[in-house]
């Protein structure tokens, strides 16, 4: 079972967030498991305060290294060798691929700031990596922490029922995916392709994988250069490229 933890001035944003749907079920039948640790009540101060003014001047208060770091004491007996990830903008970017090697790891700790950050010293005491989901500013860590939970525990087995069910997910090989079509066959005179509904299997995957490089050529160009094309396929992609230029 892979355990989440998270550090946080909000514990209920994270675990109600969390306890719905595919992640909720996944709780209950011990594929994976979140605890949420609130910060608060590891301050020694009797208004509970976590926050300071920062040295230095400046405006807004900065979350003290104190409660942080005997927070993340109190379950350091059951993260040994543990990841412990501090959401910021300054991180390196959330991808696919980070949460392929997140999901390699058996306990995962998340440091989530609030107001104008952390104070640096527990930075330096206890993280041992930074992750940001894009290059924009949240009031909390909270959200980012949920966000790539979610993303990581879709990779631990079990949770979706059947290991393939992300396998053709967009960014599972590099490229976005194909459109998807349910039931009715037409509607508002827009109709499924007809491949879909002649039962090919072999031709069937050969359009998707097709309408993926097709999709993120058109959404996501900048994607083409990591994806995980055969010769053929790039061959495709070149023929592509052509017909839209004349």
């Amino acid at each position: 079972m892979k355990q989440f933890f998270v550090l946080t001035l909000f514990p209920e944003m994270i675990l109600q967030t969390l306890s719905h749907s595919i992640l909720g079920r996944a709780q209950k039948e011990g594929h994976i498991q979140v605890s949420a640790i609130n910060i608060r009540n590891f301050t020694k101060n009797k208004q509970k305060h976590v926050d300071d003014y920062p040295y230095g001047g400046g405006a807004g208060m900065v979350m003290q290294a104190q409660p942080i770091y005997d927070a993340y004491q109190s379950i350091a007996p059951q993260t040994k060798g543990a990841k412990v990830i501090y959401l910021t903008p300054q991180g390196r970017p959330f991808t696919q691929r980070v949460a392929e090697e997140l999901a390699q790891e058996e306990n995962l700790v998340f440091l989530c700031g609030h107001y104008e950050g952390v104070d640096e010293r527990v930075i330096e005491e206890i993280v041992t990596d930074e992750i940001s989901l894009g290059d924009f500013v949240l009031t909390g860590g909270e959200l980012a922490a949920i966000t790539i939970i979610d993303a990581v525990s879709r990779l631990v087995p079990g949770v979706l029922g059947k290991e393939d069910s992300f396998a053709d997910e967009s960014f599972s090989d590099g490229l976005l995916e194909y459109p998807q079509y349910t039931r009715p066959p037409v509607f508002h005179g827009r109709e499924v392709p007809e491949i879909l509904l002649s039962g090919h299997h072999a031709n069937i995957a050969k359009w998707r994988k097709e309408q993926s490089i097709i999709r993120t050529a058109k959404k996501r160009p900048d994607l083409l250069e990591q994806a995980v094309l055969t010769e053929k396929e790039r061959l495709f992609l070149e023929q592509w490229k052509k017909e839209q230029e004349s």
